[in-house]
């Protein structure tokens, strides 16, 4: 329950921090794309500081979600992250959401409700056994670059879209390193062996690599585009480290079929949700009054 409890807080916080980096990133232009400039840009904007601060604290109950439940639970919680923006920035701004947003917050929630119960991830043990690092970090920075490259081949929302896949594969390896370090913490001289463990600094290098290609997918192209890549990719292929590198378990065979059909509920969701004007970072115009 602790883990779920602190996946609900990450979700919360990365998506407010989304929204909030998207307004500021929206504002630079394609030029800056792939640049340090672009993020010279953003520290000069209140906003995007803001969504840092997020960033921060979902980081501190992600910690707390990945040290006490397995990658397979606390990543596809996440996908709640949209919905839940949503609604809190419409309560905090006195604006209603569209009908069609609201259809979309159901899908996306029965989308994870059905994933989750058919799926049954759970099991797996706390830390990654001998060099299983290696082949995955090695798939991962090949698979980072073949997107990146299709990515500077593109524009718009085709590139939006691969910078956020890029930057999904980012967060869920940077989740899967911080899982493996903080069960340093359960060992004698936790804290010693913590700040020894090159997974922590791997944490803190493929964090840094994830917000920036980030706020790369969120400067392309619309949330639209950038937002189902971004959620659904960091949920399955956190699931595919989880099973590959921790031992995790989920169901396989006919329950696939039902899987499938929640990850089609999420991303139809997450589409709707992202076409709000909420989730661009402005609100939708007040009813006139007859």
């Amino acid at each position: 329950m602790i883990s779920v409890l602190f996946a609900v807080l990450t979700a919360i916080s990365n998506g407010s921090a989304s929204v909030l980096q998207r307004r500021a990133a929206a504002t630079v232009p394609d030029s800056d794309a792939l640049h340090l400039s672009l993020i010279r840009q953003l520290l000069r904007k209140k906003v995007w500081l803001a969504g840092i601060c997020m960033v921060i604290v979902a980081a501190v109950c992600q910690a707390v979600a990945l040290a006490t439940g397995p990658i397979a639970v606390v990543q596809p919680i996440f996908v709640i992250e949209l919905p839940s923006t949503l609604l809190i920035a419409g309560y905090v701004f006195r604006s209603r959401l569209p009908g069609t947003a609201w259809y979309g917050v159901a899908a996306v929630t029965c989308g994870l409700a059905l994933g989750m119960a058919c799926a049954a991830p759970g099991g797996g043990s706390e830390t990654v056994h001998g060099l299983s690092w290696v082949p995955a970090l090695i798939g991962t920075v090949l698979f980072e670059a073949v997107l990146i490259g299709f990515a500077q081949r593109t524009r718009g929302n085709t590139r939006a879209a691969l910078f956020g896949l890029a930057a999904a594969c980012s967060y869920a390896l940077t989740a899967a390193l911080m899982k493996d370090a903080m069960a340093r913490l359960e060992e004698g001289d936790g804290i010693v062996k913590l700040f020894a463990s090159w997974q922590l600094y791997g944490t803190a290098v493929a964090g840094v690599g994830a917000l920036f290609l980030l706020q790369n997918a969120l400067q392309a192209g619309s949330l639209v585009a950038s937002q189902p890549m971004l959620t659904l990719g960091d949920a399955l292929i956190s699931i595919t480290y989880g099973v590959t590198l921790f031992g995790e378990t989920i169901r396989t065979g006919w329950w696939l079929v039902p899987q499938l059909i929640a990850v089609g509920l999420i991303a139809a969701g997450c589409m709707e949700l992202a076409r709000s004007p909420l989730a661009s970072g402005s609100t939708p115009p007040k009813p006139r009054v007859q």
